[in-house]
């Protein structure tokens, strides 16, 4: 009897201390997932932005360049179907079929697409979209100077948005923009230096100047870019994204103005012009190594490089990996005239007169109008900056604070 009532006692013993072992194991499971909820909580907390400001170019403008012509243009094509045809339904001075880059980044955000800076009636209290058609880095003045073609008749280069930046911050942060109250409102901001660089070596090279000329003005370019982005930080940014160049090789409007007889000058993996490529390696090895360096001397910033090449480049290789269909979809216009190859004409761009309608599938072409993107190439390359691998590092990264 005693013997059963010690095995009993045992027995009960063993069964407590296994009580207790599975009690601590809910426990320690418990906490783990208190500190896996916690660490959720602030790494979304690090990734909420309340704005984004953009500055670029073409491939960024929200519609600057149609209030800054106003009626002087009529004939502007960006506010002409079939722009905006697979998003919006509509032309909304985007140069493309739909949306950007920026405005994928804002809606993976949840902010609402930065709106034109020079939109009227307009919130800007959640971010602005200061990028225009033809802007470059360098001022217009430096084109004019040195007899290059000057693409747009306005100042609309860098320096010029980084003032109409500034023009707007007492709407932003207080009467006179004053310092601190604007540090602590951009903290918390999103900005985006956009590819610029595009349109100063075009202006170079359609001046009929060369590759290599255009290539000597790199270092100014970037120096000037990242004097900008220095600017931004002065400001209170902590979170600069600047993007490189795309292959300016594989758009088809250049694969028509740069064409050659020589297979040589093409890259026998993607068919695009191998000298207009290597010039925008060459400008985004300068560019993201002088932001390493910026970075090293902003150590409180977070300086984001967004890869613009990479990922048209993977497009015009592998296509159909992609959804893109093959090579007439990574190389062709989706909207223009011209047929051949590249169905693209200098004197029928897309929306103009005598240009054929827009092909029936965007989503399964890379290039929009002969120079500007599809909705569905800017959807890859925006994916690319959120999650990687195009943006070293990845948006959606926890960010320093």
């Amino acid at each position: 009897m005693e013997r059963k009532m010690h095995a009993s006692s045992n027995m009960s013993i063993k069964h407590l201390n296994k009580s207790g072992e599975i009690m601590r194991m809910r426990q320690k499971d418990l906490w783990v997932q208190i500190l896996v909820l916690l660490s959720s909580v602030a790494y979304s907390l690090e990734l909420d932005y309340t704005s984004i400001f953009s500055f670029g170019d073409s491939f960024s403008d929200a519609g600057n360049i149609v209030f800054i012509y106003g009626h002087r243009k009529p004939d502007l094509t960006m506010v002409k179907p079939p722009y905006g045809m697979t998003f919006f339904g509509h032309p909304t001075g985007r140069l493309s079929d739909g949306r950007l880059i920026v405005d994928f980044i804002a809606e993976a955000l949840g902010l609402p697409l930065p709106p034109p800076s020079f939109a009227a009636n307009r919130s800007f209290e959640q971010g602005a979209n200061f990028a225009t058609a033809g802007a470059t880095a360098l001022n217009r003045a430096f084109f004019v100077d040195n007899n290059f073609t000057v693409l747009s008749p306005f100042n609309i280069s860098l320096g010029d948005q980084l003032g109409w930046f500034d023009d707007m911050k007492p709407s932003l942060c207080g009467a006179g923009g004053e310092p601190r109250r604007c540090e602590c409102y951009f903290s918390n901001s999103l900005f985006f230096v956009g590819e610029l660089g595009w349109n100063d070596y075009a202006s170079v090279l359609f001046a009929g100047r060369g590759v290599d000329e255009a290539r000597s003005h790199t270092p100014e370019i970037v120096r000037t870019i990242c004097a900008g982005t220095q600017k931004l930080i002065d400001d209170g940014a902590r979170t600069v994204v600047v993007s490189g160049v795309s292959p300016m090789g594989c758009t088809s409007g250049n694969l028509v103005r740069f064409a050659s007889s020589s297979e040589a000058d093409y890259e026998p993996d993607t068919g695009c012009l191998r000298k207009l490529n290597l010039l925008s390696m060459e400008h985004n090895r300068q560019l993201r190594q002088a932001l390493a360096q910026l970075a090293g001397r902003n150590p409180g910033a977070r300086i984001i490089y967004g890869d613009f090449y990479a990922p048209i480049a993977e497009l015009a290789a592998t296509p159909r990996r992609f959804g893109i269909d093959g090579e007439e979809g990574a190389l062709r216009a989706c909207c223009g005239s011209g047929g051949g190859r590249y169905n693209f004409d200098l004197n029928a761009t897309c929306a103009m007169p005598g240009a054929t309608t827009a092909c029936e599938h965007p989503s399964a072409y890379v290039n929009w109008d002969g120079i500007h993107l599809t909705e569905a190439a800017y959807h890859h390359v925006a994916d690319g900056w959120l999650r990687g691998p195009y943006a070293h590092p990845p948006i959606l990264s926890s960010r320093s604070r």
